[in-house]
Parts: C-alpha cells; structure tokens; sequence
C-alpha cells in the first residue's frame, strides 16, 4: 500500500512574547515622535519651568517666605512630587497615551494590517503597552531628575547627596504608577468607543472624588496604592490636602505592591481578552 506525500507542514505561530517585541519594536519609534509627545513633552516641562523660576528666585534672593521661613528644598520637591507628578502628571500620561494603543490604529485604520498578521491579537495590545510603557519612562522620568537636582539645593537643611536615594525611590514609585495607569487605560481604550473622555474621566473625577470619601470604594483606585510608596508628606496647605490628611488611609508597603501589580496583571489580560474577542469597525 502506498502512501501519498504529506503537504507542507502549516507555518507555526510565533510566541505570544515574540509577536509583542515585534509589535513593540515597531511601535515605539511612532510613539516617540508623535504629535502627542510632542505636546506631552512640553506639559512635562512645566516643572522644570517652575524649577528655574523658584532656583533664579533664589539667586535674586526674592525667593518666597513660609511661616516667615525660606522653605527648604526638600519641602518643594516632595510638594512637587506630590501636586504635579502623582496626582497629575502620572494620570494624565497614563490616559493620553493608554487609551490611544487601540483607539490610533482605528482611527488610522490601520488596525486590519496588525490583526491581519499570523500572530495573537492580544501580542498588539501587549507589544504598544511595552512601546508606552518606555516611551512615557523617557519623558517622565528626565524631569524629575532635573527638578530634583534644581529644587533640593534651595533654602537650607537638605543635600542632594542626603536625598538621592529618596530620588530612586520617586523614580520607582512613578515608573510603577505609569504601568499601573496604562493598564487600565490599555483596557478602556480597547473597550470603550470614546476612550479617552472616560480615561480622562476616571482620572480627573472618580479618582480625586473617591479619595476624598471615606470608605472602601477608594480601594478601586490606583492612586489609593500608589499613595503609600510616596516617601514625602502629605501637602497641608490647601484644603484639599487637609481633607486627604483626615480621610488618608495608607495601605501597608506590601498591599501597595501587591494592588499594584494586581492591577497591571488585570488590566493587561482584560484588554488581551477584549482585543481578541471584539469584532472592530472602521468607520470609512
């Protein structure tokens, strides 16, 4: 009895890992020179900005009093990292660049050529979360190094040396809470049609809102876990910042990992799993 010859064999997948790195390797160059990097690079340069005006204030030795005291440097860093970087700017990169990895490639319609590929879909969402991840590291991260080293030498009692290791801890805590953010927005952007009203939503209005209330709905949030590994004060001076103080709930170091990693784990697989099952139509 003879046997036929076998066809070819039918080509094998690549890894889901290996179809991400290609998905990022393609990505991050369009993200780095987009438009709206662009435009974020100047929002994160706002605090350098602030930076040079309080360090020329100083020179010029009109620099404001506190409590009839010159603040000291350390004070205005932790102020800063507070105010504009956790509670701001972390969120608002998260948002415009999270909700976008789906929501550019529909509007581009240029999602067909990616989903049409041999590879998982889900490799798409996972490869241009890899692409934001660094490219809003590359833009976040230079500015508070830069504001550090401006800002801490102002008034007296603190040192750049002294503090350095506080400045690893920042730049960990915030790398942390932009995977975090990204997550979640790599999920909304996949799932909601106007992604980035809801991303900016969520960030701007039920995060700020929950954290002022007591009870457990904070516990949705990321910034309630991101809060406990910022190793500076709570701002006092307003009184938004006097009601945080009375209604603060600071998760231990552990549970802050633990939700944050949670989190990311969570968002990624939730928007691996709405990429593969939805059904895209690009408007024409």
């Amino acid at each position: 009895m003879t046997t036929l010859p076998s066809g070819p064999a039918a080509p094998k997948q690549p890894s889901l890992w290996s179809s991400a790195l290609r998905i990022f390797d393609l990505s991050l160059g369009q993200m780095l020179w987009s438009r709206r990097s662009v435009f974020l690079g100047l929002v994160v340069g706002g605090p350098i900005v602030l930076a040079v005006a309080l360090r020329l204030a100083e020179m010029s030795g009109v620099l404001f009093t506190f409590n009839r005291r010159r603040p000291a440097g350390a004070m205005i860093y932790g102020l800063m990292i507070w105010l504009l970087y956790v509670r701001f700017l972390v969120p608002v990169l998260g948002v415009f660049y999270g909700t976008a990895l789906i929501a550019d490639e529909i509007e581009d319609k240029t999602l067909t050529y990616l989903f049409t590929r041999p590879i998982q879909r889900a490799a798409v969402i996972l490869g241009k979360y890899l692409a934001y991840l660094v490219c809003t590291v590359l833009l976040l991260l230079p500015s508070v190094v830069i504001v550090f080293f401006l800002v801490v030498p102002l008034g007296q009692g603190s040192t750049v040396a002294g503090l350095f290791p506080t400045l690893l801890t920042d730049l960990a805590m915030l790398a942390l809470g932009l995977a975090a953010y990204g997550a979640v927005f790599a999920f909304v952007g996949a799932r909601v049609k106007r992604p980035l009203l809801a991303g900016l939503l969520f960030a701007l209005g039920w995060e700020p809102a929950v954290m002022l209330a007591p009870g457990y709905l904070k516990r949705l949030t990321v910034s309630y876990y991101l809060q406990a590994l910022v190793r500076h004060d709570m701002p006092q001076d307003t009184l938004r910042g006097a009601l945080l103080q009375v209604f603060r709930e600071v998760p231990p170091l552990s549970t802050s990992l633990i939700g944050l990693a949670a989190i990311i784990g969570l968002g990624l697989w939730l928007a691996g799993r709405t990429v593969e099952r939805r059904e895209y139509v690009l408007e024409q």
